[in-house]
């Protein structure tokens, strides 16, 4: 698992995403894109989703012993297929029990393919969860088909900007318009807005001039191991036996 740091308008981490990476003996590391597929055909989908659930925990829990990153959060993707095993809120349940930490630090990510099945389904496991204190976003958000139904029914506390629209947010005045809209409407309900895929200054300082607060991308930094990511922060220089 590698973490991509979360920056607020500021400049300060305000939390990381896990990633999923794999160290592949002769391709070398290897994105999700090139092995989810194949772990869902094997049925190894929740077992990766799981670790990477507990890996993370383990760094919320880490990150909460210095008064520097105690507040940090953590978002972990959750695929479709684990989303809907009938046992994922009871086994979530277990690892955040299990780790320790303040569930209000931690983010499970769901894109809209998760909901497709039964939207009263998803609800009814987010709802669970978020009263356990978990929050919850709506990853890729603006490439569904029925964002706005799932903004009123499900228990949302974020919305990320899919990358697509943010890469052409400066060259294309739909995408910009989109954006916009996306951000007015978090500051609407209530929701945080986190703009994902930013890979330059002029990306982040327009979409900062829109209102948004969150930024992630290669601009602020890539994914790396934990120890690296807090290295870069100069976080836990006077703890380095606790860096993972």
């Amino acid at each position: 698992v590698h973490y991509q740091a979360q920056v607020d308008q500021f400049g300060e981490m305000i939390g990381a995403e896990a990633l999923l990476r794999w160290q592949h003996p002769t391709r070398g590391l290897l994105v999700p894109q090139e092995f989810v597929s194949m772990a869902e055909k094997k049925g190894l989908i929740a077992t990766l989703d799981r670790m990477a659930l507990s890996s993370a925990c383990e760094q919320l829990k880490l990150w909460n012993t210095n008064p520097e990153t105690a507040l940090l959060t953590c978002s972990v993707n959750i695929n479709a297929r684990h989303f809907s095993q009938t046992d994922f809120v009871a086994r979530t349940r277990e690892v955040i029990d299990r780790s320790g930490i303040h569930p209000e630090r931690l983010v499970l990510e769901i894109t809209e393919t998760a909901m497709l099945e039964s939207l009263n389904d998803a609800s009814r496991k987010m709802h669970a969860l978020k009263a356990c204190g978990v929050r919850f976003s709506l990853d890729d958000f603006g490439v569904g088909y029925s964002s706005f139904t799932y903004l009123r029914a499900l228990p949302l506390d974020e919305l990320k900007i899919d990358m697509s629209f943010v890469r052409s947010v400066i060259s294309c005045h739909k995408d910009a318009a989109i954006a916009r809209s996306i951000i007015e409407l978090g500051m609407r309900l209530g929701i945080s807005i986190v703009a994902e895929g930013i890979e330059n200054e002029e990306q982040r300082e327009f979409l900062a001039g829109l209102g948004c607060t969150a930024f992630q991308g290669y601009v602020v930094g890539e994914p790396v191991a934990a120890d690296e990511l807090l290295q870069s922060l100069n976080i836990f220089q006077e703890y380095p036996d606790k860096l993972s």
